[in-house]
């Protein structure tokens, strides 16, 4: 396939995707993301500082492999790396569009990183090099960026002793990459499962407007941990385990929402799937995500007027 094949190969699963979810009556949109093969790796591979392998596979989980980029020197961003085709999908829609990023933790998290500094100044480097992409994403017209960070809480050092340094530079990392946007840019994030209970001050100090959170399986634990905490801000406890092919119900994941209601309030709760799609086929997708929007529509019918 020569550039032009694929250039326009990407444009219909863009229109794929985005048509879709409006059909669907999804409310916010992605653009699917069909460019990228990993979500490390494609941003590696468009950052000085990085390099990438061809065949140096490490197995992610299941019969699912990743190529994990090599840090091996100063980071920066030469050139935009996600607008224009975030700008392209937006094209194509009326409904806000999300922004995606990978979070600088999650960047050093899931590469090989040079050893010859200490994390936090390169955690520093790539954030510099994201925040240079979120306000171009915020100039090109995107009002919802999300700066994925699924690894914060699977780096948490072994030693209890070195948890407090290590979240205080995983912390401003994340804002020094999301800070620099208009009051009414939103900011998202979001994390894999994990045992949250000791990292819920760290997910309040990345002060996003929105973090969505694995939880489906663990019928919305992190949605109580969240509100033991009083954390202030909206959340989104997923309502479809994304592991599995299994389509949920829209039962089932009315039932998921009423549960996060009893810990998040109607106006701070979010419906969204655990995690991204990238591992499920479109036919179980599709009937997942039209499942989600009939359970969000059946919920919202229950609710007091306001």
């Amino acid at each position: 396939m020569d550039a032009a094949g694929y250039q326009e190969h990407i444009r219909a699963a863009i229109q794929e995707a985005i048509s879709f979810q409006e059909e669907a009556g999804i409310d916010v949109l992605v653009h699917g993301e069909p460019e990228r093969n990993d979500m490390v790796q494609y941003f590696a591979e468009q950052l000085s500082g990085y390099v990438a392998t061809r065949h140096g596979w490490v197995q992610s989980y299941g019969t699912r492999y990743v190529r994990p980029p090599v840090l091996a020197g100063d980071v920066s961003r030469p050139a935009p790396m996600t607008v224009g085709w975030t700008r392209y999908a937006q094209s194509l829609t009326d409904r806000p569009v999300k922004g995606m990023l990978t979070g600088p933790v999650t960047m050093l998290a899931w590469s090989f990183v040079r050893d010859d500094q200490p994390l936090n100044e390169t955690a520093r480097q790539v954030a510099l090099a994201l925040r240079d992409e979120v306000q171009d994403l915020e100039a090109s017209g995107a009002s919802v960026i999300q700066v994925d960070e699924p690894a914060l809480r699977e780096t948490l050092p072994l030693r209890s002793a070195d948890h407090a340094g290590y979240l205080a530079w995983a912390t401003e990392s994340f804002r020094l990459t999301t800070s620099g946007v208009r009051p009414d840019t939103q900011i998202h994030t979001h994390m894999c499962y994990a045992e949250f209970g000791d990292v819920v001050q760290a997910i309040d100090d990345l002060d996003a407007d929105v973090i969505s959170l694995e939880a489906a399986r663990s019928h919305m634990q992190v949605a109580r941990e969240l509100a033991a905490h009083g954390y202030p801000r909206e959340a989104g406890p997923g309502v479809y385990d994304i592991h599995s092919p299994r389509v949920p119900s829209a039962e089932e994941a009315a039932a998921l929402l009423r549960e996060g209601l009893e810990a998040i309030p109607a106006e701070r709760l979010w419906v969204n799937p655990d995690c991204g799609l990238k591992t499920r086929g479109w036919p179980e997708t599709k009937a997942s995500l039209e499942n989600l929007v009939a359970a969000a529509r059946t919920v919202r019918g229950e609710l007091p007027p306001r």
